[in-house]
């Protein structure tokens, strides 16, 4: 079969595919909770991380929306089996970065271990989605 014609993935492929999806959209929802600042939302944190958090620079909070959002959207088109997934997830990565990078240099990291787990989740998705346009799974 020619490189240029979408091959059939595994099935590892929509396993990984749909995980990164139920990730993603954990994301969102703690994005929405965030921008909503539902009572669930205030009740995770103390009083002077809400403080903190109302006191974020927008664009950080944009960067933590573009962040959940291109992520999950990204892995739609993982699943849809859409070369788009790649930028996307690419998006997602740069976004993850900025995002930790600026909770990292002000010590706003209220789990050190969830904030490691985002930056590792997003460098396999986005690998995973280099090596899946690779393999010709995508078009």
């Amino acid at each position: 079969m020619s490189n240029s014609l979408k091959q059939k993935p595994p099935i590892w492929f929509w396993v990984v595919s749909a995980l990164g999806l139920l990730w993603n959209g954990m994301g969102v929802n703690a994005y929405l909770q965030q921008a909503y600042n539902t009572e669930s939302y205030r009740a995770m944190y103390s009083a002077e991380q809400l403080e903190i958090d109302a006191n974020m620079p927008a664009i950080i909070t944009a960067a933590f929306a573009i962040s959940v959002f291109s992520g999950l959207i990204g892995c739609i088109g993982l699943l849809l089996r859409k070369k788009i997934a790649y930028s996307l997830l690419l998006i997602s990565l740069l976004t993850v970065f900025i995002l930790t990078g600026y909770t990292l240099i002000n010590n706003y990291i209220s789990s050190l271990v969830m904030t490691i787990m985002i930056i590792v989740f997003s460098i396999f998705l986005f690998i995973f989605a280099k090596h899946s346009k690779s393999k010709t799974w995508l078009s």
